[in-house]
């Protein structure tokens, strides 16, 4: 049976799980998902004040999505050959000049530039991010990457909160204040990275050229792999970017107390982003990304229709588990294709996900020429997608192609 070569690698690592720099870069993760994250949350405001269509805040959403996701497999491609890691703390800075942009924005093309510009660092950040998250790991490679990915969910639920703080009293000037974030992620971030090439200069380059077996039936793992995570961005994307207008205009919801809803689905996403790893560990992340799916249907299929008080723990639940396989999706595919960390990283947190903004753009569409609640009942049916998770290899399965390689 043939081998198939992987890029060069590193040796199994035998050093110590550093954990002030998997916190500190958990910490950068935070603040760059909250940039990312209020983009959405900005919506109704910028829908208001430059008069949008439903089609435009699609787009918007897609152009963050393709700037900040679909860029990233060609940084983690290009950084697998020749890391760059002074780059992350600068591209962060690109962020905070593309939230100054949207603060002053007074027209539509102006906030798809800004937007643009806030994407693009995040785009630079995650695949180098991945790297530092490796490196600091030690042979714990699967809590490095837990408490990596959770720092990212905290943040996208911490931008509904700072939105009500901020722009419910500001108004779209308001985005000025989030430079300060900026500035703070690229300040950590550079010491990050420093210690990053600290790391590099101290050991020499034994890298081993990791080889693996069964390379088709790995890529066709791979791409069902990618659909599954793409369609479970659509559905994500739509209940956050679109719930909330749903929620205000036919369930009577004001803006804060909608904005409280979202954010209670992103807090529970960001907590079923971190047990998810280790239910992963005792139950199978092949079987923990098929339940973040098809578990999630019978709470889902009821957001069209719930009022009230009751919206506030559905979505909450729905968020929790829908979102528990997240940071299990990037192991698996790490598993799947060996030794190929940033570009895994960029099509699995960027490709994939960047795929949710293409789902924006036609749910936004389909809310212009059909209705919001056709939007909002066409998500709650998307976890039925999870029945594909059953044509995957199982965990066991990929263990065994590892040992024949």
């Amino acid at each position: 049976m043939s081998a198939t070569p992987a890029q060069a690698s590193p040796v199994p690592s035998t050093a110590p799980t550093v954990y002030r720099v998997l916190f500190a870069i958990s910490l950068v993760h935070l603040l760059n998902d909250a940039l990312q994250a209020v983009i959405p949350a900005m919506l109704p405001i910028l829908e208001k004040n430059l008069a949008l269509t439903y089609t435009q805040v699609g787009m918007i959403l897609l152009v963050m999505n393709l700037t900040a996701s679909v860029l990233q497999p060609a940084v983690g491609y290009f950084t697998d050959r020749k890391s760059h890691p002074l780059l992350a703390p600068i591209a962060l800075l690109v962020s905070g000049v593309g939230m100054l942009g949207l603060a002053l924005a007074g027209n539509y093309l102006f906030v798809l530039l800004a937007v643009a510009c806030v994407g693009f660092g995040s785009a630079v950040f995650h695949p180098e991010g991945s790297r530092f998250t490796h490196a600091a790991s030690g042979t714990r490679r699967g809590l490095g990457q837990s408490i990596f990915q959770v720092g990212g969910n905290a943040g996208q639920a911490l931008a509904p909160l700072m939105t009500i703080l901020i722009f419910a009293n500001l108004g779209q000037p308001g985005a000025t204040w989030f430079l300060l974030p900026a500035a703070a992620a690229s300040a950590v971030l550079f010491m990050v990275a420093r210690w990053y090439v600290g790391q590099e200069r101290k050991k020499k380059a034994t890298a081993a050229l990791v080889t693996y077996t069964h390379g088709q039936k790995r890529k066709i793992a791979l791409l069902l792999l990618i659909l599954l995570v793409s369609f479970r961005s659509w559905m994500h994307t739509g209940f956050q970017s679109y719930y909330q207008f749903y929620l205000m205009n036919f369930k009577h919801m004001g803006y804060a107390q909608a904005q409280i809803v979202i954010f209670g689905f992103l807090l529970a996403g960001a907590i079923g982003t971190f047990l998810g790893g280790p239910l992963s560990d005792r139950f199978g992340k092949r079987n923990v990304l098929i339940f973040s799916l098809i578990g999630s249907l019978p709470l889902t299929i009821f957001t069209p229709y719930v009022t009230g008080f009751w919206t506030y723990p559905l979505l909450f639940l729905s968020g929790l588990i829908m979102l528990s396989s997240f940071s299990v999706t990037v192991v698996y595919a790490q598993e799947l294709l060996p030794g190929r960390i940033g570009m895994v990283s960029g099509l699995i947190t960027g490709l994939a996900f960047g795929m949710g903004g293409m789902g924006a753009l036609i749910l936004g569409k389909l809310a212009d020429v059909y209705s919001l609640e056709t939007v909002i009942t066409l998500c709650s049916l998307l976890p039925l997608i999870g029945i594909i998770g059953f044509l995957l290899p199982k965990d066991q399965t990929i263990r065994q192609w590892v040992r024949t390689s």
